[in-house]
């Protein structure tokens, strides 16, 4: 999906992080012309310095101040837990009409740390792009990460329509569908679609690595797929993912309770040779497998090297496995 406007969407986007998701949509918007400018504001010098060499920024700062100034978009690309620092920041410094979105994995937290710092006049549509890779920093994106996965917007109650259509439009024009819905909703799928899978992968992984020396070598040879997949969504940010499990705790424990519920029944089951409650459990679960490759939600996610474009063009080949 590409830009069909005659004219950019935006004059200035600047972008507060520049990792996977920021790099890419900067990325993105220089490819297909849907900002003017672009500028941006990080950490370290050396970041700074980084993101200039690849092109993907016009202007690249350490200061939020010298590069939100003139923004007509502000992209908050950062973990949650920096968002109060980051909000408190944007107090007085953005030009009336502007407007500040995000792309954090928790809404509520966002909404909270964010929205108080934000002069009358400015709008603040908050979003969350489900896109993603293991790596993270401003070589790690690229443009393609986008394409036909969702993003959910979760607009503050009483924001201009005008607002988030204009958002809406920029992840459409990224490659994106778009759906929007209250924060509190947000929070509560997500636990359950990504948060409690992490927090599965980081226990899984972790047992790993508290094995004997000698079986965790073996472990590590032999690793099979599931185990592989495990690892690979363990390897994320752990700053990220910190943040996200503290700023998410409500929706997390709650799941992660049903979670533990779920996981005794089978555990009884096993137990006592309930063959016939592990292969009903079996065939509900290969179903929503089925549906997610129905839907289009299997390896859309392209990382640069493109072993996952293979595997997603050999998947839409054949039946579920």
């Amino acid at each position: 999906m590409t830009n069909t406007a005659s004219q950019p969407l935006f004059e200035t986007v600047a972008f507060i992080g520049m990792g996977l998701i920021g790099s890419s949509m900067a990325r993105r918007i220089k490819r297909d012309g849907l900002a003017n400018k672009i500028t941006c504001a990080v950490r370290s010098e050396a970041t700074r310095d980084r993101v200039l060499e690849l092109g993907i920024a016009d202007e690249a700062y350490c200061d939020i101040k010298d590069a939100v100034g003139d923004a007509d978009l502000v992209m908050v690309c950062a973990p949650v837990g920096a968002n109060e620092t980051i909000g408190a920041q944007l107090t007085g410094v953005l030009k009336k009409g502007a407007i500040v979105s995000d792309v954090g994995s928790v809404k509520q937290s966002v909404i909270r740390d964010i929205a108080p710092h934000l002069d009358e006049g400015v709008h603040f549509v908050p979003g969350h792009p489900l896109a993603g890779t293991e790596h993270s920093g401003p070589d790690s994106g690229f443009p393609e990460l986008f394409e036909e996965r969702w993003c959910i917007l979760t607009p503050v109650p009483g924001e201009s329509e005008d607002a988030v259509a204009k958002v809406k439009a920029l992840w459409e024009a990224c490659g994106m569908h778009v759906e929007c819905m209250d924060a509190d909703h947000h929070d509560r799928i997500l636990g359950i679609t990504s948060h409690l899978p992490h927090l599965i992968a980081y226990t899984i992984v972790g047992t790993a690595t508290d094995l004997e020396d000698a079986l965790r070598q073996e472990v590590i040879k032999f690793s099979a797929t599931g185990f592989r997949d495990f690892t690979r969504i363990a390897a994320s940010d752990p700053t990220m993912w910190r943040d996200v499990f503290l700023n998410n705790r409500e929706a997390v424990l709650e799941v992660l309770g049903r979670f533990q519920e779920d996981l005794m029944a089978l555990q009884r089951a096993i137990r006592w040779g309930e063959g016939d409650k592990l292969f009903d459990l079996f065939t509900r679960t290969r179903e929503i497998r089925r549906g997610i490759v129905d839907a289009g939600q299997y390896f859309t996610n392209f990382s640069a090297e493109g072993e996952d474009r293979k595997s997603y063009e050999k998947a839409k080949k054949k039946p579920a496995e």
